[in-house]
């Protein structure tokens, strides 16, 4: 990659966006492109950080595994996002372990690196502390939904989040790519590939959604939105 590429990549990114691209060309240098085949872990929870990562394409999802192997997604990069950026602040392990859902490509920075271009550009310390707190965020909402909501709640709202990816305005008709295997929506929702397979299907039948490979259609999007928000009864024990 060229580094008038890697310059404009980082520009684009969560963390830099916010500076003129001659700041940016300080660190683009000291950068390291990987490409990570799909499958392939970048990196594990608990394993001595050195950095930070940048992806550049693709999809690199983060997720912690328990004793059993059963995985529970965290949260999941595309292009422009950014994975471990903890570790330039406390110096910690990785946090999670982080694997390429697809054919992925990712920029490397080195936590000593980051430091010191962070103390030239205090402002980019902000907007990393900005993103953090997005993330927590996200973890708050998700320990909220396995612990007051069943599987096929959690797939519904899952569903509605893709769908807006392609198509903020939500509508019956709604196509979108979901190119994960059960076994990963399975992670993704805290679950078992059995359970998730029962929920894909009684949507499907309902004539919620429809299915075709790895597309999904959204036939109703109001009966998808009633899903995604129906609560359970009190004292109700959440399907996983």
């Amino acid at each position: 990659m060229s580094l008038e590429r890697r310059i404009n990549v980082l520009a684009k990114s969560a963390l830099f966006q916010n500076l003129p691209k001659t700041a940016i060309a300080e660190l683009a240098p000291r950068s390291i492109e990987r490409k990570i085949p799909r499958g392939q872990i970048l990196f594990t929870a608990n394993e001595p950080a050195s950095g930070l990562y940048i992806v550049l394409s693709g999809s690199v999802r983060a997720f912690r595994e328990n004793v059993e192997g059963r995985e529970q997604t965290i949260h999941v990069e595309r292009a422009g996002g950014i994975l471990a950026e903890v570790v330039v602040f406390d110096g910690g392990p990785y946090p999670s372990t982080a694997v390429a859902d697809e054919d992925s490509e990712v920029l490397f920075l080195a936590t000593e690196d980051v430091r010191r271009f962070m103390l030239a550009h205090p402002e980019v310390a902000l907007t990393a502390l900005a993103n953090m707190s997005k993330k927590l965020r996200i973890v708050a909402s998700l320990a909220e939904q396995l612990a007051l909501k069943d599987v096929g709640q959690r797939l519904a709202s899952l569903l509605i989040e893709e769908a807006r990816l392609v198509s903020p305005k939500l509508q019956d008709g709604v196509s979108f790519s979901l190119p994960l295997s059960h076994t990963q929506l399975a992670s993704r929702l805290g679950s078992v590939r059995e359970v998730v397979t029962r929920a894909l299907h009684k949507l499907a039948q309902n004539g919620v959604i429809e299915t075709r490979g790895h597309r999904i259609v959204v036939r109703d999007v109001r009966a998808l939105r009633a899903q995604a928000e129906s609560h359970r009864p009190d004292g109700a024990t959440p399907v996983s």
